[in-house]
């Protein structure tokens, strides 16, 4: 199997790993309706196979299959309680069903090598295969289109609309939806993912736009797995393929090694391997490991406490000066703290970013609660002073808590 097949694959299981959750945030509330607690009955369900999805015990389409009857239930239910018809709550429990189709609009990458058209039946037999018709789906996606109307300013229905238009086939139209999610909500590093998804397949290809939306991503979150993905086949359709294998190779510490999403992604990284051998393979920039740093990771005793086992720790570099996108990141837990480190060239984020390519840069480590790679406020960091790449001894220490913004 090709590595277009593969990672346009496991898009499919990386979108609903990190794409339906955003939209099963909103759980019920006093006096909620019969539709918003439908919702949440059909929500914990789904937490429920996600959590057997990312332990490998569920394959994809297992998951899909699941996933589509959940969603027949629901789509049955909304509508048939007290609230009032176009109410509100009514209407995102109406957009929660609709994002369940992320399956379909999953397949980035399959645009990057094919005709986006001929997506077009495939996305029919998954609507039918959802227990759907056309013209009830369609309905919902006008519904949700009338309320953005009236309330513009919500980028989260905006990022539903997109989701609902993608499934329809109807790229552009998911490209501007996405593109005013992202005039609303910036820094959301899944949705610039979607939104390049989306204009990608509007476009028939990556280069472009879309790649430039992905690099927005990952300076937000470098470890965005569907972003990372995407990038990763940017850099194979122009062939760079160690470039690919870099990237693919970042998901890995996303997704449970035995899974079947891990086993896909070894594959391809081993095809772009084998072509990065080649007399194609790229010849610029330096070797894998050329720029290194060494040190060790501790943290304040006035934090300790802190601290628990099972946190995320993020240990980065970043250039002393410009941009602000990791050179290299290694994953860490807590338990590991105080904890040595190496971060070399084989860590990069991008192959156009490595250590090797600056002369001075910080080190960094930052201890998130949410395993979220973006800074957030409540998580712990500590920075060293600029070091020269190649040092060894780097000491940092994580001694700051961070805080929200004044005013938020």
């Amino acid at each position: 199997m090709s590595a277009f097949l593969v990672i346009g694959a496991l898009l499919v299981a990386g979108a609903l790993l990190f794409i339906v959750p955003p939209l099963l945030r909103r759980g019920s509330r006093p006096g909620a309706t019969r539709d918003a607690v439908n919702a949440a009955v059909y929500r914990d369900q789904l937490r429920e196979l996600e959590s057997d999805l990312r332990a490998g015990t569920l394959a994809p389409d297992q998951y899909e299959k699941a996933c589509s009857e959940i969603e027949a239930r629901l789509l049955a239910d909304v509508g048939r309680g007290d609230a009032p018809a176009g109410s509100a709550r009514g209407t995102r429990a109406a957009a929660v069903a609709l994002g369940l189709a992320v399956p379909i609009c999953a397949l980035a990458v399959y645009v990057a090598v094919g005709n986006p058209r001929s997506l077009a039946p495939q996305a029919a037999q998954g609507e039918a295969s959802h227990g759907l018709s056309a013209q009830q789906f369609e309905a919902l996606v006008s519904r949700l289109a009338a309320r953005l109307r009236d309330n513009p300013e919500d980028a989260e229905g905006w990022m539903m609309l997109g989701r609902s238009y993608a499934v329809l086939g109807r790229f552009p139209d998911a490209a501007k939806a996405y593109s005013n999610a992202a005039a609303r909500s910036p820094r959301d590093a899944q949705l610039l993912a979607d939104y390049a998804d989306a204009l990608a397949m509007a476009q028939g290809h990556l280069q472009g736009e879309p790649e430039k939306i992905i690099a927005r991503a990952l300076a937000i979150d470098p470890l965005n797995v569907k972003a990372q993905l995407l990038a990763g086949t940017a850099a194979f359709n122009r062939n760079d393929y160690a470039g690919a294998a870099l990237h693919w190779e970042r998901v890995l510490d996303a997704v449970p090694g035995e899974s079947e999403m891990a086993q896909g992604l070894r594959a391809s990284i081993a095809q772009a391997r084998t072509l990065a051998a080649g007399p194609r393979a790229a010849t610029s920039g330096s070797t894998a490991g050329g720029g290194r740093i060494r040190g060790v990771v501790k943290i304040a005793p006035e934090l300790a406490a802190k601290v628990r086992p099972g946190d995320t720790v993020f240990i980065f570099a970043r250039a002393e000066q410009g941009p602000r996108m990791p050179l290299a990141v290694l994953r860490k837990r807590g338990r590991d703290l105080p904890v040595e480190f190496t971060l070399d060239d084989s860590m990069a984020m991008s192959p156009a970013a490595k250590l090797s390519d600056h002369p001075r840069v910080v080190i960094g480590a930052r201890v998130s609660k949410s395993a979220n790679a973006a800074a957030q406020a409540g998580d712990l960091q500590g920075l060293s002073a600029p070091v020269g790449v190649g040092a060894n001894g780097v000491n940092v220490v994580i001694d700051t808590e961070l805080r929200a913004p004044a005013g938020k």
